[in-house]
């Protein structure tokens, strides 16, 4: 579906690489669940896990995302192998057998974990040599978030992970982390939005369309207290505070980095708050949002 090449350059001589893309070995798999934060921002809950003699089935790799959303993670092994059926066989298990995935989040991630799991979101990340046009057709037509990354092997020091297609689905909010304990529970980040008018909607907009501009490979999900913009990660993430009449931008970015503006940029890498970035944006006005738009490109360009 793709066809990106790679190619050394060192002093007047320029090499093509050859990549491969080979079915899927284990070796791959068992690379990418040792660093699966690094490769997909994922936390590693399990591999080959068994959903139980009943459903007779085995999840390659099991994981948490950077929004606390569940993810599936298949691996297309043989050239005849529907791994996108199969992955949503396994989601619909998963969406069945929430108990069960809680208990492997507080095994592995301690007894506070099961509480932010974020279930308005679950996905399926499948992995291939390559994928065909049949394969982007069918996920456009299925209201679930399902991404299908190609992978190249150059040589024995080099991956490429490739995002050649991306689906979000339009999910209910209404399931989601809780609020921190004896703290209001925020209004929902759907329910605002359906809200905005005025010049703070128009402002919303504004950020929203600049940020889906960036590129054809950006993604926005529906949290269930904030928005985040994705390409294979997060690279920003937004609330809105109708009561202040602005808006939040988290981008992922190391705040050492920029020049930090009182009121408008601060390091919130040791603060909590909602959604991923350690670089904090505050957006008043449109004045703002333009001293925004480089930190935002930076964002994206690094994630």
């Amino acid at each position: 579906m793709s066809d990106i090449r790679l190619f050394r350059v060192s002093d007047n001589a320029v090499t093509e690489l050859d990549g491969q893309s080979v079915a899927v070995e284990k070796s791959l798999q068992d690379l990418i669940e040792r660093h699966l934060e690094t490769f997909l921002g994922v936390r590693f809950l399990a591999t080959e896990y068994t959903t139980g003699k009943t459903h007779g089935g085995r999840i390659d790799t099991l994981g948490l995302d950077e929004n606390r959303c569940p993810v599936i993670i298949e691996y297309k092994r043989a050239t005849n192998e529907n791994v996108i059926n199969q992955g949503l066989f396994y989601l619909d298990w998963l969406l069945d057998h929430k108990a069960d995935f809680k208990l492997l989040v507080e095994e592995k991630l301690g007894k506070d974990a099961p509480n932010e799991i974020e279930w308005t979101g679950p996905r399926l990340v499948c992995i291939a040599g390559d994928f065909t046009r049949y394969d982007g057709h069918a996920v456009q037509q299925i209201n679930r978030n399902i991404e299908l990354i190609r992978y190249r092997r150059y040589g024995d020091g080099l991956v490429l992970l490739d995002l050649v297609n991306a689906v979000t689905a339009s999910l209910s909010d209404e399931e989601g982390p809780s609020a921190p304990a004896g703290t209001a529970t925020p209004k929902t980040i759907s329910k605002t939005l359906e809200q905005l008018s005025g010049e703070l909607k128009d402002r919303f907009e504004a950020i929203k369309a600049f940020l889906l501009a960036l590129g054809d490979d950006v993604q926005m999900k529906t949290l269930k207290y904030y928005l985040a913009f994705k390409r294979i990660k997060n690279f920003a993430c937004i609330e809105v505070r109708t009561q202040d009449k602005k808006i939040n931008v988290f981008a992922k970015l190391d705040p050492a980095t920029a020049a930090l503006e009182d009121g408008f940029t601060r390091d919130v890498s040791n603060i909590g708050h909602y959604g991923t970035g350690d670089l904090e944006i505050t957006i008043r006005n449109l004045a703002d949002f333009e001293k925004a738009k480089s930190l935002l490109v930076q964002a994206y360009e690094g994630s």
